[in-house]
């Protein structure tokens, strides 16, 4: 079944080639991967990884997560959802890394406790849990209108 999905991505990946109209050497080109590879993608014999598929994606200015989604690697709406929140929160340039972390563990119970577990492939427990925890009960979680008196 699996190789449906890959299938399925490799003509998705030939019709936005040829919409784009690009021959394939110019696509591997513009994504950085050799002819070779790339075919065999679009023939479905190879399952890229995730930075393939961004690499491609970019070259064919579409948006990566239909790639993802395409090759099985999301699933459509709601990961796409808790992708881009994740996203917004991690290039947040006011927060420190610490302050990021302690939002995504908030957002992560959050979603568990609703019955959406997001933590298959471990990027919900990216977070250091050793010395980030620790200070971050202390600081992050205070008001500042708390600490003021």
């Amino acid at each position: 079944m699996a190789s449906l999905n890959v299938g399925n991505l490799g003509e998705y990946l030939r019709e936005q080639r040829r919409n784009a109209q690009l021959s394939l050497r110019q696509l591997a080109d513009a994504a950085g991967v050799s002819n070779p590879y790339l075919s065999q993608i679009e023939r479905g014999l190879r399952k890229p990884s995730a930075e393939v598929l961004q690499q491609v994606a970019k070259a064919l200015r579409i948006s990566a997560e239909t790639l993802y989604v395409r090759a099985g690697i999301l699933d459509a709406e709601r990961d796409r959802d808790e992708v881009e929140t994740r996203a917004v929160v991690l290039a947040d340039p006011t927060l420190t890394e610490r302050q990021k972390n302690v939002l995504l563990q908030i957002y992560e119970s959050f979603r568990k406790e609703n019955g959406f577990a997001g933590d298959e492939d471990g990027e919900a427990t990216s977070v250091p849990a050793d010395d980030d925890a620790d200070d971050s009960d202390s600081d992050s979680d205070s008001d500042p209108r708390r600490t003021a008196g």
